[in-house]
């Protein structure tokens, strides 16, 4: 068949390569246009757009769907098109063009977690299960019939980021099973059953840590946000990111939620529960460092505790701010 494949992240780059090596014909890749990346805002590719380039592939590059871009897709007179988080909607007529339509890996079970942001979502909400999932992409968000799925337990350890990765190399093995079952007329989609839940794009304000809730819940959110857009704590009016944290078991005595403390070579945070373990962390300007060698430079004599988070969340330095080029949003 003749496809065309439409991903931005690195989390469509596994699949991407799977399809160009496989029987069927990539004609072309549409992916979002260059943004500037890093602190000298340098111009840079989406990775799907240096894979297309590494594969030799035709590269159409687009924030949105104009019809200029349309007319240059069907043009092409595709079988099908493959949507791997693309970054924007696709609509009518770029919807009708392939003569199979469009089929969208997505990184949950649906109908829970449609939307942007759905490994992120489904960790910060303390699920036990996650998975990915490969259907007919419709005008509504994530509401296609289903042709497979892959599910996938969780320990309670994995941050968003590890799990993307997983999911996003295991996800490609499904999505070429069902371009394969589609070229060959085996493919069978059923509708989507369940409670739906919705997955948005996450904000800065996401990654604030609030300490007065239980040492779980605040895991689960430093898991759903990490690495991007990042946890993080006000402390004395500055954002403090958390780059690797834990539930402690072993802790005696108790900690006021908000607390800092430090026991023995350990930076403990207060919570609802049992105090949480900060392992590493990176302040204000300064490189990623443990927890341990970061509470060694601050004074001593100082009763220290986390800002409850408010409305306005503590805004995070620049040389941590979210990496747009990790927005896993779906094109459905």
């Amino acid at each position: 068949m003749r496809l065309v494949f439409a991903g931005s992240p690195a989390a469509a780059v596994p699949s991407l390569t799977a399809l160009a090596d496989g029987p069927h014909e990539v004609v072309a890749v549409l992916t979002r246009d260059d943004t500037p990346q890093g602190r000298r805002r340098v111009l840079t590719p989406t990775p799907v757009a240096v894979e297309a380039a590494r594969l030799g592939l035709r590269v159409v590059k687009a924030r949105r769907i104009t019809p200029e871009v349309t007319a240059e897709l069907a043009a092409l007179d595709p079988d099908l098109g493959v949507v791997v988080a693309y970054g924007a909607l696709l609509r009518e007529p770029l919807l009708g063009a392939p003569r199979l339509g469009w089929v969208n890996l997505h990184f949950s079970l649906l109908p829970s977690w449609r939307g942007a942001a759905p490994v992120q979502r489904s960790l910060m909400a303390g699920d036990v299960v996650t998975g990915a999932a490969v259907f007919q992409l419709v005008p509504e968000l994530d509401a296609g019939d289903v042709y497979g799925t892959l599910e996938r337990r969780l320990d309670g350890a994995e941050t968003a980021g590890v799990l993307l990765t997983e999911l996003a190399r295991s996800g490609s093995d499904l999505l070429v099973d069902v371009v394969d079952r589609l070229a060959d007329g085996t493919a069978v989609a059923t509708p989507q059953t369940g409670e739906v839940t919705l997955a948005p794009k996450l904000t800065l304000a996401d990654g604030v840590l609030d300490a007065s809730r239980p040492a779980t819940e605040l895991i689960d959110r430093f898991r759903g946000v990490t690495p991007e857009p990042g946890a993080r704590v006000d402390l004395d009016g500055t954002a403090l990111k958390i780059t690797e944290a834990r539930v402690t078991s072993d802790v005696e005595a108790p900690l006021e939620a908000g607390r800092l403390e430090s026991r023995g070579r350990r930076v403990l945070l207060g919570t609802a529960s049992s105090p949480v373990e900060l392992v590493r962390v990176q302040p204000a300007g300064k490189k990623e460092m443990s927890a341990a060698d970061w509470w060694r430079g601050l004074p001593g004599g100082v009763d220290r505790r986390v800002t409850p988070p408010t409305s306005t969340a503590p805004a995070a330095p620049a040389d941590i701010a979210p990496d747009p080029a990790l927005d896993t949003k779906s094109a459905s």
